[in-house]
């Protein structure tokens, strides 16, 4: 039995978890090459997304869960316009990893920061986690700029880090402890 998730609701978006029916909505931006520029993924084929989702569903069928992956959707019509994700890396640390991706035409109107706020919220408070990670490859300035948007702190460089698309990329690694988030959320009430 596949159990599904509560939504996580910000002030635009929704964050629902993924139904084999949203296929279509998210190929749109999957097989994009723009989008999928510095992902290791991608641009997908109708059969990429479709084993993408399948995929996702499947997980929640596990007893312990440590991926939750989301369809980012908009509160106003509940259209999907990306996905993200916070997978538990090592549960012993009590540290996951983030991760989003939006439609193009989405880029730029602050739904990246809105989301990633929302991830570490869920990650720090629900999921009872002490660290949280992203990856973000140097030349992706944009995601950058959310990643220190949302308080995490750069913490290395890493050299040729990942194989993708043929080609060894470094990477930038970017984290936040859950008591640096408490801080960050005790000024911004203060």
């Amino acid at each position: 039995m596949s159990s599904i998730y509560p939504p996580l609701e910000t002030e635009r978006l929704i964050l629902r978890e993924f139904v084999e029916s949203d296929w279509q909505a998210v190929h749109i931006y999957a097989s994009d090459p723009a989008v999928v520029r510095y992902l290791p993924f991608g641009p997908n084929t109708e059969e990429d997304t479709k084993n993408f989702l399948q995929a996702e569903v499947k997980m929640r069928r596990k007893k312990l869960r440590q991926h939750f992956a989301f369809a980012v959707t908009l509160k106003a019509n509940k259209q999907v316009i990306g996905s993200c994700r916070i997978s538990i890396t090592n549960l012993d640390k009590r540290e996951a990893s983030i991760g989003f991706c939006l439609a193009k035409e989405f880029w730029g109107k602050g739904y990246a920061t809105e989301l990633g706020s929302k991830l570490l919220e869920f990650g720090f408070k629900q999921l009872n986690l002490h660290r949280i990670f992203a990856i973000c490859d140097p030349q992706n300035k944009a995601s950058m700029r959310v990643l220190i948007k949302i308080c995490m702190r750069q913490e290395g460089y890493l050299r040729e880090y990942e194989l993708i698309k043929g080609q060894w990329r470094d990477a930038l690694l970017f984290a936040i402890l859950e008591r640096e988030l408490m801080q960050i959320q005790f000024l911004s009430i203060a």
